[in-house]
């Protein structure tokens, strides 16, 4: 994340960034996430908005996607790089269709609180998202309904979720050192 509107894409291997800093973004970002293919880099945080960039060319591949009220905090590609979710201080997840750059369904609004972290199963069937409000919700990609009760117990915020390899295992960071 970048407090300057700043993106910088490194070298892994010289420890060189690569090309000119990418500064389109317009505000602080907050969640960066690369397509599956590598082509495409998505950027929300302080504008409420969505920005997509050619890694290649470094140039912006969309308008700013809009439809968050409060600030963009996590982004995760789908497996198949065809949707990108975005998670929100305003309590929804959206799932944005590249194709069209819009949304493909209603925001999906389970939690009561800023969600801070979404991941997608590796068959893209499932989209996970952890929130401030202590819960993990599973969301059915067919339905955009949630996968039965939220995920509780937590006696503080979810700040990380990611599956496993296999889509068997969730993993979460909390607040409360679990």
């Amino acid at each position: 994340s970048s407090a300057d509107a700043t993106i910088i894409l490194w070298d892994v291997a010289s420890g060189q960034p690569i090309g000119a800093p990418i500064t389109d973004y317009g505000n602080f970002i907050i969640g960066l996430a690369f397509s599956p293919d590598g082509k495409t880099l998505a950027a929300g945080g302080g504008g409420n908005t969505v920005l997509l960039w050619d890694v290649e060319t470094h140039q912006p591949i969309s308008p700013y996607l809009e439809g968050h009220f409060n600030l963009v905090t996590s982004l995760a590609f789908s497996p198949d790089g065809r949707t990108l979710a975005s998670g929100s201080y305003d309590g929804t997840v959206i799932l944005w269709g590249l194709e069209t750059q819009q949304p493909i369904s209603p925001p999906l609004a389970g939690h009561s609180s800023w969600i801070t972290s979404v991941a997608f199963s590796p068959d893209g069937r499932i989209l996970v998202s952890g929130s401030i409000d202590n819960t993990i919700i599973l969301w059915d990609m067919e339905t955009f309904e949630p996968i039965g009760e939220p995920l509780t117990g937590f006696s503080n915020p979810i700040y990380s979720v990611a599956f496993s390899p296999d889509g068997n295992t969730i993993a979460s960071g909390s607040g409360d050192n679990t």
